[in-house]
């Protein structure tokens, strides 16, 4: 930062010698601080070819000997919120591939997959929805992993190092298979943040999707990540989950299929005839509520109380009448 501070102001004038002053003999401590600038500061990160290290460095001068030196680093850390729009939203891709061997092709080997966000903090899982589909006619296995990316610029040229952080594998496929991931979870681990916004070292992830085909390229599917320092809020999280709610179910994908309704309970279920006795108000009570209220209304009431629902069925016993069977209105 080249900001240097003097801890001593002792004025020893017998003991005073080319500026230097006079520490007499047991311990001594100078309070100091320093403000770290108001400009944005690259995250400490320790990497293959570059680093990015903060420190404090004391030195104490003697006449005619050497000066002791003493540095002590610390951490910076540059705070990334995960609760930004641009990092709530979902990250999503498809893509297929065709396995060919001279003249002969098989069928296609297709890949989905998406997640909720991009953002995220070091311990959360990530959520993984994706559908896996073989029409080929070799043994696939989906699988999915965390990269880190270091890219190191330096007069003109860059070297990227590229390092797995944490993976998971799925089920193997047989030809004509389809598997489907319903949220299946990937913990992030411990790791440095992200850095955006270095000239000269930049720390990028993504979580790769891929399917493992046996003597042929990788389908693979790479989807942007954020590792931030800020995790996310509930009133955040709330948020992006009420706003991908539809979007996170398997319609998205087309994988799900509409499913046949169940039936409704029966009557003896609900009902058992014991409280369908207790709740059966006496006949002499109903003669004196219909005495009471001049006319049958609470004896109709009480009479369908109970009565169990219409039976359950598939077929529509009402089905939608021809244009030519509805009744027409009277025209005035």
């Amino acid at each position: 930062m080249s900001s240097a501070s003097k801890l001593t102001d002792l004025k020893d004038d017998d003991n005073s010698e080319e500026g230097f002053n006079t520490i007499h003999s047991g311990r001594h401590e100078y309070a100091f601080s320093f403000e770290l600038p108001q400009t944005p500061l690259a995250t400490s990160f320790e990497g293959r070819h570059g680093s990015v290290r903060y420190w404090v460095k004391a030195e104490l001068h003697r006449p005619w000997l050497l000066p002791v030196k003493l540095k002590k680093e610390f951490t910076v850390f540059e705070h990334i919120d995960i609760n930004t729009p641009s990092l709530l939203s979902p990250q999503a891709g498809t893509k297929e591939k065709t396995l060919c061997c001279w003249f002969c092709t098989s069928g296609p080997i297709s890949l989905s997959a998406k997640i909720e966000r991009k953002g995220y903090t070091p311990g959360e899982s990530i959520q993984i929805f994706a559908e896996i589909e073989n029409c080929s006619s070799r043994m696939v296995v989906p699988k999915a992993a965390i990269y880190q990316t270091q890219a190191f610029y330096a007069k003109g040229k860059m070297k990227e190092v590229k390092q797995l952080v944490a993976n998971l594998r799925g089920e193997s496929l047989s030809s004509g298979k389809t598997d489907t991931w319903n949220g299946k979870l990937l913990k992030i681990p411990p790791v440095s943040p992200s850095i955006l916004d270095c000239s000269i070292i930049r720390v990028e992830y993504s979580l790769m999707v891929y399917v493992d085909i046996p003597g042929a390229m990788d389908l693979f599917l790479n989807l942007p990540l954020v590792i931030g320092t800020i995790p996310l809020h509930p009133f955040g999280s709330r948020t992006s989950s009420v706003s991908s709610q539809c979007s996170m179910n398997m319609n998205w994908l087309g994988l799900s299929l509409r499913e046949r309704p169940e039936a409704p309970p029966s009557y003896a279920e609900v009902v058992t005839e014991e409280q369908r006795r207790n709740n059966l108000a006496p006949v002499s009570a109903c003669d004196d509520f219909e005495r009471a209220l001049q006319g049958p209304l609470f004896a109709y009431i009480q009479e369908f109380r109970f009565l169990p629902p219409p039976l359950y069925s598939e077929i529509d016993p009402n089905p939608d009448q021809s244009a030519d069977d509805r009744p027409s209105c009277p025209s005035r």
